[in-house]
């Protein structure tokens, strides 16, 4: 994995997600403008897409919760033919996204992800 966008203090929140087997790459995107804010991807992930893609989807998604009177998500998993993206909202309105194969364990990325958005804040 490449460490390309990786500003200090997020890479521990990083590997904690990356070191699960099947998981692709992991990032902190801003949740109000799909910025990259850190990341750890392997080659051939487009990071720019997948930021903007669950910001995007964060935003609906918060959106539609609140008109169902559900509350707040804390844990979303978008699973297509080729694999997934699993995202936790930090408190801070940062997303921690992970990238992952159709084969993944899911259950151990959720509490990958969940550690490492308390570990952001």
């Amino acid at each position: 994995m490449t460490g390309a966008s990786r500003p200090a203090g997020y890479g521990p929140a990083l590997d904690l997600v990356t070191r699960v087997r099947g998981v692709r790459g992991a990032m902190l995107v801003s949740g109000d403008d799909g910025l990259v804010v850190a990341e750890q991807l392997m080659e051939g992930i487009k990071g720019v897409a997948v930021a903007a893609l669950a910001a995007s989807l964060a935003s609906r998604l918060r959106r539609a919760m609140e008109a169902a009177g559900l509350g707040v998500s804390l844990f979303w998993h978008l699973q297509c033919d080729q694999g997934g993206l699993l995202v936790v909202p930090a408190p801070s309105g940062v997303l921690i996204v992970a990238v992952a194969e159709p084969d993944v364990n899911v259950g151990l990325v959720r509490l990958e992800l969940l550690r490492a958005a308390e570990a952001v804040g």
